[in-house]
C-alpha cells in the first residue's frame, strides 16, 4: 500500500504523571489548532460556538451552541475548525486524563460498570445529548476554578459518572473501521458475523451466507441483526467498507478508483454516490479536506 507522506500531528499534552487530569478553560474568537491525536483521553466542551465544524475520525458535523464530546481512541484524529462560526464569545473547556487513571482493579469494580462501558464506546468519539450536557454543566462550569485538588478529582469523577448514565443516548461519531477499533457485541451470533464482515469486507458477502453461519433463516437473521445493531445488514456492510475507504484516503496515496475496489465496491460511480450521501462530500473532497488540516511532525 502506498503510504501518505504527511501525518496527523501527534500532540504532547501538558498532563503530568503526578496529576489525575489536566484542564484548560479558554475564551476565544476562533479555532486555530490543527488536526491532531494524542494518547490521553479527552473530554471537550464548547459553548457559544454554533457553526464550528467538529471532525472526529471520519465524522464531520456542524455543531450548535453547546457541544460535549469524549474521545478515548489513542490514534483517533480530531479537530474543531472555525467553518461558519461568527461568535466572538466562544468558551472551550478541555479535560485530558490518562487511560490509567482508573487502574484495572478499580475500573473493573461493579460500581464503575457504566463508566467503563462509556470509555469503551468513546474510542470512536462520543457526542452527548443536551440533557446530559445540562446535567453536568454546573460541575464543568466550576471545575477549573476548584482550588482543592482532591475535590476537583471528585467533581471530575462525578462528571464522568453522570455522563455515563446518559451514554446510551450519546452518539458514536467515527466508524469503527476508520478508527481501527474492534467491535464487541453482547450477542455471540452478532459478534461472529461482525468479525466475519470485518475480515471479508473486500469480498462479496451474501445474506444467506451469514444466516447459515449462525444457524438462522435469512428473514429471521435480518430482523435479529437490525434489532441488535440498529442497522440493516446492507447498511452495516456499507459503513464498514466506507470506514476502510476513508482510512485509505487519509493514510495512502492510492487513487480513488483503487480504493473503491480495494474496499469491496465493484462500481466507481456507485462508490462515489454512496460516499457523498454518507459523508456529505466526495472521496476526493474528503481527502483534500484532511490534507489541508495535516501537519508534519
Amino acid at each position: 500500500m502506498n503510504v501518505a507522506q504527511n501525518q496527523i500531528i501527534r500532540e504532547i499534552t501538558p498532563l503530568s504523571d503526578k496529576d489525575c487530569f489536566y484542564i484548560a478553560e479558554r475564551y476565544k474568537t476562533e479555532f486555530t489548532y490543527p488536526m491532531h491525536s494524542h494518547a490521553e483521553f479527552e473530554l471537550n466542551f464548547t459553548e457559544k460556538a454554533a457553526g464550528v465544524r467538529r471532525i472526529v475520525g471520519d465524522s464531520a458535523e456542524i455543531i450548535s451552541d453547546y457541544d460535549l464530546v469524549l474521545i478515548t481512541g489513542k490514534d483517533l484524529e480530531h479537530v474543531w475548525e472555525q467553518h461558519d462560526c461568527c461568535s466572538k464569545e466562544i468558551r472551550e473547556i478541555t479535560i485530558q486524563f490518562s487511560s490509567d487513571l482508573f487502574f484495572k482493579s478499580f475500573i473493573n469494580k461493579n460500581q464503575f460498570d457504566s463508566i467503563r462501558s462509556m470509555l469503551d464506546r468513546a474510542q470512536k468519539g462520543l457526542c452527548f445529548p443536551m440533557q446530559a450536557i445540562m446535567k453536568v454543566y454546573p460541575l464543568l462550569d466550576t471545575l477549573a476554578s476548584e482550588k482543592q485538588g482532591f475535590y476537583a478529582v471528585i467533581k471530575f469523577l462525578t462528571i464522568l459518572y453522570e455522563l455515563s448514565l446518559h451514554s446510551d443516548e450519546a452518539r458514536t461519531l467515527s466508524s469503527s473501521s476508520f478508527a481501527k477499533i474492534g467491535i464487541h457485541s453482547d450477542s455471540r451470533r452478532v459478534q461472529k458475523v461482525q468479525e466475519f464482515i470485518n475480515a471479508h469486507y473486500k469480498e462479496e458477502i451474501r445474506l444467506n451466507q451469514l444466516a447459515d453461519m449462525v444457524g438462522m433463516t435469512s428473514v429471521s437473521f435480518s430482523r435479529f441483526f437490525k434489532l441488535r445493531t440498529g442497522k440493516n445488514l446492507s447498511d452495516y456492510i456499507i459503513d464498514i467498507r466506507l470506514g476502510y475507504a476513508a482510512r485509505l484516503l487519509v493514510d495512502s496515496t492510492m487513487s480513488v478508483a483503487e480504493i473503491c475496489y480495494e474496499c469491496g465496491f465493484n462500481n466507481l460511480s456507485n462508490f462515489n454516490r454512496i460516499f457523498k450521501k454518507k459523508k456529505e462530500c466526495s472521496p476526493k473532497e474528503f481527502r483534500d479536506n484532511y490534507r489541508k488540516k495535516k501537519k508534519l511532525i
